[in-house]
């Protein structure tokens, strides 16, 4: 019997999950450069953009809890299509609100869609594509996070509205969501449990995989839900993963406003400063995926949680916006590997049995903590000023560092 890392990656599926993480992070790389003209249009106050990001976590959390559920009974092809083209149409409605107020709704909308989509992406990537492309499929997400603010730069620096940046990026989701809806059949993880919507498929091809999947129904079935909650490093986990996801999206949300509020940067500048953070995510990502072949993933993300310390560090210090900028960059490149790395350690730290589950409760604390955090944060510029984004930043990343420590020494047995 062909072991499932013996098997060979589908390249179709490789290349359509590579768009897919492009056009995941494109979203996450428009509001902070469009916020500001959208918050004027409207005629909101800065913080008001609290309300969007706690509307899309409420849609995040659920869907990507709800996803390892909705793959069992459906498969991973039919969740990525749907929740894909649920993207596309919340972007698409955020083009065309006619009020903040109908924004919000198209913000759950667009949670829903990302968290499924997340979940889903990761889920499939980590069972079937191995080390190396899942920091390389992460690396497209931040390119793909990097792309949004050039896109929305372009558009507002052309004279025209913000609301063109969501239809563009809109467009571009429909176009995924058909791609998957083609090849949706073929979404299949070699030595996964089969969905119960294709429970009538052949029998397995040899007597060999129908122990191994025998076995592994078996297995799934004891693993009850309370015995992964009373794991300490489950929740170490939810909140690591929460804090980390907070300072990559607090940096890239606010360091536009810090750069042009506190540092004295145009706008234009500013922009392209933002798509250079996000520039350096995807650089560090495709670099420390070869790194991690060949030095312990484990050094990997310590050093990489210490370089986001340090980046936020610069980023505090009230010095030239230079600084600023490098420290901007210093965070990117340090925090490209850890949710990659943070995703394939699951389940050294939890178990094998409870590392599915306990990824869908990851990406959950990820969607809660990158959105209520930097909503937490927009709250503390407005009253202490946008210098204290750095300081903010720096917490976190202290956080970071405690709750990794933490969650290793308390690992399953």
């Amino acid at each position: 019997m062909t072991s499932p890392s013996a098997r060979p990656i589908r390249a179709s599926l490789l290349v359509l999950a590579y768009f897919a993480f492009i056009s995941l992070g494109l979203p996450d790389g428009l509001l902070g450069v469009a916020w500001p003209s959208i918050a004027g249009d409207f005629g909101v106050a800065t913080s008001a953009v609290g309300l969007l990001l706690i509307a899309s976590t409420t849609g995040y959390f659920i869907s990507s809890i709800a996803a390892g559920f909705t793959i069992a009974r459906v498969g991973v092809g039919w969740l990525l299509a749907f929740s894909t083209a649920a993207a596309s149409a919340a972007l698409a409605g955020y083009a065309i609100s006619p009020a903040y107020a109908v924004m919000v709704p198209f913000a759950l909308l667009a949670g829903f869609g990302g968290g499924a989509i997340d979940s889903g992406l990761n889920a499939y990537a980590a069972g079937a594509f191995g080390a190396k492309h899942m920091n390389w499929l992460h690396a497209f997400f931040g390119l793909g996070v990097a792309i949004g603010p050039l896109i929305m730069t372009a558009v507002i620096g052309g004279g025209l509205s913000w609301r063109w940046g969501y239809g563009l990026v809109a467009s571009a989701q429909a176009c995924l969501a058909l791609a998957f809806f083609a090849t949706v059949r073929r979404w299949v993880r070699h030595g996964s449990v089969v969905p119960a919507a294709a429970a009538e498929t052949p029998a397995p091809a040899s007597a060999g995989d129908a122990v191994a999947t025998a076995v592994a129904t078996r297995t799934v079935e004891k693993v009850r839900t309370r015995d992964t909650l009373a794991i300490p490093a489950v929740w170490l986990g939810v909140l690591a993963f929460a804090v980390y996801v907070a300072v990559e999206a607090g940096a890239g949300l606010w360091a536009f406003l810090l750069l042009t509020d506190g540092r004295g940067v145009s706008a234009t500048i500013a922009g392209l400063c933002v798509s250079l953070y996000w520039g350096m995510l995807f650089v560090g990502r495709v670099v420390q995926g070869v790194a991690s072949e060949r030095i312990n993933p484990k050094k990997i993300l310590v050093g990489s949680l210490f370089g986001m310390a340090a980046g936020a560090l610069l980023v505090a210090l009230p010095l030239h916006a230079s600084v600023t900028v490098f420290g901007l960059a210093v965070i990117g490149f340090a925090a490209a590997p850890v949710f990659p790395l943070l995703t394939l350690t699951t389940a050294d730290r939890v178990g094998q049995a409870h590392a599915d589950r306990t990824i869908g409760m990851q990406i959950g604390g990820a969607g809660l903590g990158g959105s209520l955090i930097p909503a937490g944060i927009g709250l503390l510029l407005g009253h202490f000023g946008a210098g204290a984004l750095g300081t903010c930043l720096l917490i976190l990343s202290v956080l970071l560092i405690v709750f990794y420590g933490a969650a290793i020494r308390t690992r399953a047995a």
